[in-house]
């Protein structure tokens, strides 16, 4: 399951604010034949802090102009911020792109939403927040979704998680040193990797330690979602995920029709189609101390297992007739054995059933008799004949 097609699903669940730059350049995307002829946009404000129940004003602080376009985007203008924190900003239009201005304050970017760009309604009342940092302000989930997909070739299942986290605070949450992320929850014991997708906290400050995901990254007030994915190894039974935070709401995906789902207060609601693939959706509230069991089918053998025991049974077959081969000096009267031996283990297993053994693992049956059948064919030429 690739993450657009997973993140696609995600989409329907209708919980989560549009805020992409996509969106935006959707939105704000007019033709050029629209736009009054005035070639230039303006954009000013005041840069702020807040302060208890109040905000005051932030000078000398150094402002850059986005420019963010689908095929480049990066900085264009900086200005520092004067005496009362105010800003100001004229550039051209351009109806293909959004345009972000950012404040960098004690070592932390922080952006503005995106700037009006019509000529005639100037944006002058731009108010770009920063704030104070903390290394214990409080961060909660406000939503999290996990998509349980089928499993791959080898059985393992590529689980995806996205997370609302949301900082309710005025202080922005940071890291209190190695030992001491900004924030971090615990993962299914026994999943393995971590791989995080680009959203608003870069995948370079989320990694895993030990049994949980960790974020060194700033958290600034308001919302911030994550995205990322694990591997639940093929001889798992089960899948036990841990709740994050108190009550915090859970949308579980299962694309598997015979998984069971069982846990706190989560029930089935519906199914969704996406991409041709269905998915049951489950959803509710985990309470502290609740838990979320995934419980998975039984893996069926496949051919390379199948082979295995093959291999395991010729090995037996071909070791006892090695040991009459030892016992009776009768070397190739003995190892014409062996290889009926050998061929009589293969069609006990198999025989006639084509129909219960996928093409491949019966390519392989009948490759391995061949083999035999030619190695029996030159032992009879050799002298040995049939017990």
């Amino acid at each position: 399951m690739t993450i657009r097609s997973v993140l696609s699903v995600l989409s329907v669940l209708s919980v989560l604010s549009v805020r992409s730059v996509l969106s935006a350049l959707s939105v704000l995307a007019v033709s050029p034949a629209s736009l009054p002829s005035q070639t230039t946009v303006h954009a000013a404000g005041r840069v702020y802090l807040p302060r208890g129940l109040d905000t005051v004003v932030v000078p000398g602080v150094r402002i850059l102009l986005h420019r963010i376009g689908r095929g480049e985007q990066g900085p264009i203008d900086s200005t520092v911020a004067g005496g009362a924190g105010h800003f100001d900003f004229r550039f051209p239009p351009d109806t293909t792109a959004v345009f972000l201005l950012s404040a960098r304050y004690g070592g932390i970017e922080y952006f503005s939403t995106p700037v009006h760009t019509n000529p005639q309604r100037p944006d002058t009342a731009v108010a770009l927040l920063v704030y104070d940092t903390s290394s214990t302000a409080p961060i909660g989930v406000e939503a999290r979704h996990v998509v349980v997909p089928m499993p791959g070739p080898d059985g393992s299942r590529a689980v995806l998680e996205l997370v609302v986290l949301r900082n309710s605070g005025a202080l922005t949450r940071v890291s209190a040193g190695p030992t001491h992320p900004s924030w971090w929850a615990p993962l299914p014991g026994g999943s393995v990797g971590l791989e995080a997708v680009e959203g608003d906290i870069s995948p370079d400050a989320v990694a895993r330690r030990g049994d949980s995901i960790v974020v060194r990254a700033p958290i600034a007030p308001g919302e911030k979602q994550i995205s990322f994915q694990y591997l639940i190894p093929g001889d798992r039974s089960s899948i036990d995920i841990p709740p994050f935070g108190v009550g915090a709401p859970v949308n579980l995906l299962i694309e598997e029709p015979s998984v069971i789902v069982s846990g706190d207060d989560l029930a089935v609601r519906d199914s969704q189609r996406i991409e041709g693939r269905t998915f049951r959706r489950f959803s509710g509230a985990v309470a502290e101390g609740g838990f979320i069991r995934v419980t998975l089918p039984h893996p069926r053998a496949t051919g390379r297992w199948v082979l295995l025991g093959l291999v395991l049974l010729l090995a037996l077959a071909l070791a006892g007739a090695s040991w009459r081969m030892w016992h009776a000096h009768q070397p190739v009267r003995d190892h014409t054995a062996a290889l009926l031996d050998a061929i009589a283990v293969l069609d006990a297993r198999y025989g006639a059933r084509q129909g219960d053994t996928s093409p491949e693992e019966w390519d392989r049956y009948r490759q391995e008799r061949a083999r035999l059948k030619a190695a029996l064919e030159r032992s009879l030429a050799a002298g040995g004949p049939l017990p």
